[in-house]
């Protein structure tokens, strides 16, 4: 239930992010409410929820055993230091973590978003071959149109260009692979079937610098945030061939793609790929409070752990890693998606959500479609000249229709929570379809 508290007249003070500003505070969109599959306006008005928020309330909204464990929480363990110390919330999470993980998985470093992971990822890799006498390897290896977060490593690696082109030197060091959105692909159900060979470009970067200088690449398995944008079949496999064969970490940014997102709890698992390391945050709390983690195979972990037992083995880490509210939210989270078996429900509901998807084939404007798991991705053919306005307007009038999506340019992405009903899915297409013919 929304508290009872007045919408504020008053807009200035807040800096919103990713955001047209004044677009926005000419017309504000408010939301005071949320619960399971909707969102409660400023209004009054029930919206469905497309896109679990950002990508992130897998298990929908105001779910009562995640309320119940922070609510418990707050009142009995606030705030503990993970520098030096513990308590055993923490510990008790990453192991359910790992439970889950793709064997070979054993170690879990917390931090507070998904930008963060990435952060730490990159440094634990650089790190990780300085560790093992091998300090030249500090080249990270990104890809085009990929987005790993919004801080400087996350923005170097990524590759959307108006996320870097603002904000001046990036990370030296650093190269891309190409994306791997290729015409022919247009229209595919799940995985498409060109583009492998678009990993053999780590072969040419090896090439052009030296494995003895590169120390990890850095992928999302499905390129979310960017517009939903499916690796090749084999694809994956080849980046982990030529990872492996020139010592070069792995590294799957899963922050989209993880805690179910792909009837799996992990990508790694529905690819079967392993990575060295595995990037997470959103769907580990539900979204209910900032948490990521990285996920690490036992190689990396115990490179670290050598030398003097009291020593620090990496000078890294945040404030409010491991922070016990987190903590129980993520525990609760993970009891929740089990409980009611939402990673299975996800791969069964998949199919229909797949045909419902694609059902928008002749609608206005849509140039192609494509999905997997729980994510769709519907591309609209920009206005000459005006490019990502069809897309925003079609965002407003999804908006005052009753449903939220998500725009990336001129592609509309949504990714509902795993709870959703084959009737919702009726609603949230045919509803967009509307949208569409009547842009």
């Amino acid at each position: 239930m929304a508290l009872d508290r007045p919408t504020p007249n008053d807009l200035r003070a807040f800096w919103m992010p990713f955001t047209a500003n004044r677009q926005f505070k000419a017309s504000p969109r408010m939301f005071v409410g949320a619960r399971d599959m909707h969102y409660t306006t400023a209004e009054g008005r029930q919206v469905l929820d497309g896109t679990a928020g950002l990508w992130c309330c897998n298990a929908g909204h105001c779910r009562p055993k995640i309320t119940e464990a922070v609510q418990k929480q707050v009142a009995e363990l606030d705030y503990a230091p993970a520098f030096q110390m513990g308590h055993p919330i923490a510990f008790e999470l990453a192991n359910r973590i790992i439970d889950i993980a793709p064997e070979g998985i054993d170690h879990v470093f917390y931090t507070n978003s998904g930008s963060e992971s990435v952060e730490t990822a990159l440094k634990i890799a650089i790190a990780y071959h300085r560790a093992r006498g091998d300090g030249a390897r500090t080249r990270l290896i990104g890809r085009e149109r990929g987005y790993h977060g919004v801080n400087f490593g996350g923005i170097s690696v990524g590759g959307i260009v108006n996320n870097r082109k603002m904000f001046g030197t990036m990370l030296g060091g650093v190269d891309h692979l190409p994306h791997t959105h290729l015409p022919e692909n247009a229209w595919t159900k799940g995985q498409p079937e060109h583009g492998a060979n678009l990993a053999d470009d780590l072969e040419r970067i090896v090439a052009l610098h030296g494995a003895e200088t590169i120390a990890a690449c850095i992928v999302e398995p499905v390129a979310g945030s960017t517009g939903v944008l499916l690796p090749p079949r084999g694809y994956l496999e080849r980046l982990r061939e030529i990872c492996t064969k020139h010592g070069i970490l792995l590294i799957f940014d899963e922050v989209i793609t993880g805690f179910g997102r792909l009837g799996s709890p992990f990508a790694a698992q529905h690819f079967d790929v392993l990575p060295d390391m595995m990037t997470t945050a959103k769907g580990l709390t539900n979204g209910v409070i900032p948490m990521g983690a990285v996920l690490t195979t036992g190689a990396v972990h115990d490179a670290f752990m050598q030398g003097p037992e009291h020593m620090i083995e990496l000078f890294h880490g945040y404030t409010y890693s491991g922070n016990p509210i987190a903590c129980a939210a993520g525990l609760a989270t993970l009891e929740t998606y089990a409980e009611e078996g939402l990673f299975d429900r996800c791969a069964e509901i998949a199919p229909y959500w797949e045909e419902a998807l694609h059902s928008l084939r002749d609608a206005r404007h849509v140039i192609d479609i494509r999905n997997m798991g729980l994510i769709g991705a519907v591309e609209l053919e920009p206005i000459p000249g005006a490019p990502t306005k069809r897309a925003f307007s079609a965002f407003l009038k999804a908006y005052e229709k009753g449903i939220l999506i998500r725009t990336t340019g001129d592609i509309i992405a949504m990714s509902p929570p795993l709870i959703i009903e084959r009737a919702q899915v009726d609603e949230l297409i045919g509803t967009l379809r509307d949208v569409l013919d009547n842009l």
